[in-house]
């Protein structure tokens, strides 16, 4: 048996409970890892809340949280290849196996061997907010030079934007709270507080002809306002709202494979990419660290460690 936090039904933070459930076998496309350290993402709320039910919503209960982890390999489905038990790895989840957890199912073509080097909590920042970043970047293939606005550099996803654009020559401006600041200009972007005042107005100054790209991790009524700021709408991506698509922009494609997750592991040892992990938490606090995220507090990235 293993320790989880999970949730027995959808809902606010009251669903979710520590759970004793059996050690999982993987399927032939899985592998089964001792989880070390497991990254906390708005994601895992909202799969909780129940408001991406296309997700999860036919899987049975109780679900477990967490999407993304790094930790050792104890077994390997029939058909995964070049993964072998005793790897370091870093993956996602199955929807519903979840991270927060002793032990988890991770998907096989989904899942990467991780540098020794590399600790075990900044690889488990790599599957959700390391290769998001990635795949706008990729995605929106701009030449150095080019500006860029990130709506909500702040968190995990938006400060890893702000550090491998500027690995790339970009022109960085970045909305955030006041207490995201220091964490925002210490990639070398430009900061704009959303709290003091008409955020679309003070962008303005930065790009009077607008942004050659803007990326959104926050969306809502957010999203909206800052998408005018696009020098083309298909140059609006956002990272978790689809309703960019009714701007004229796109979500980000996302490709989940090994090879995303393997650059983005050669990106931090080779020190272009800080996951920004402002705390640690261990399993027993884990509801503490969705808290924060839950909140939009979080600066950086939150992470649970199982070593704690």
């Amino acid at each position: 048996m293993s320790t989880a936090l999970g949730y027995r039904s959808f809902g606010a933070a009251d669903v979710q409970e520590f759970v004793e459930r059996p050690e999982p076998s993987p399927g032939p496309a899985e592998v089964l890892v001792r989880v070390a350290a497991a990254g906390v993402n708005p994601l895992d709320h909202l799969l909780r809340s129940g408001h991406v039910r296309d997700l999860n919503g036919h899987l049975p209960f109780p679900q477990v949280l967490g999407m993304e982890a790094a930790g050792t390999v104890l077994a390997v489905g029939a058909d995964v290849a070049g993964l072998a038990v005793g790897d370091r790895v870093a993956g996602f989840a199955l929807t519903g196996a979840g991270t927060y957890a002793e032990t988890t199912l991770l998907l096989g073509e989904s899942t990467a061997r991780i540098p020794d080097a590399l600790p075990w909590t900044w690889a488990a920042t790599i599957p959700v907010a390391g290769t998001t970043a990635l795949d706008v970047l990729d995605q929106l293939a701009l030449p150095a030079g080019a500006s860029l606005l990130v709506n909500g550099i702040g968190g995990g996803v938006g400060i890893a934007l702000a550090q491998l654009a500027r690995d790339r020559d970009l022109v960085v401006v970045g909305t955030g709270s006041t207490a995201k600041r220091d964490l925002a200009t210490a990639t070398g972007a430009s900061f704009v507080d959303y709290t003091a005042g008409d955020v679309v107005q003070r962008l303005r100054v930065h790009a009077p002809d607008r942004f050659d790209a803007v990326v959104d991790t926050v969306g809502g009524q957010s999203l909206r306002d800052i998408a005018p700021l696009a020098a083309k709408p298909d140059m609006l991506v956002s990272v978790g709202d689809p309703s960019v698509a009714e701007l004229g922009g796109v979500p980000v494609h996302r490709r989940l494979d090994r090879a995303s997750l393997e650059r983005v592991a050669e990106l931090m040892v080779t020190g272009r990419l800080d996951p920004h992990i402002t705390q640690t938490y261990p399993l027993a606090r884990a509801q503490e660290a969705l808290a924060v995220v839950e909140s939009r507090a979080a600066t950086g990235k939150l992470v649970i460690d199982m070593s704690l």
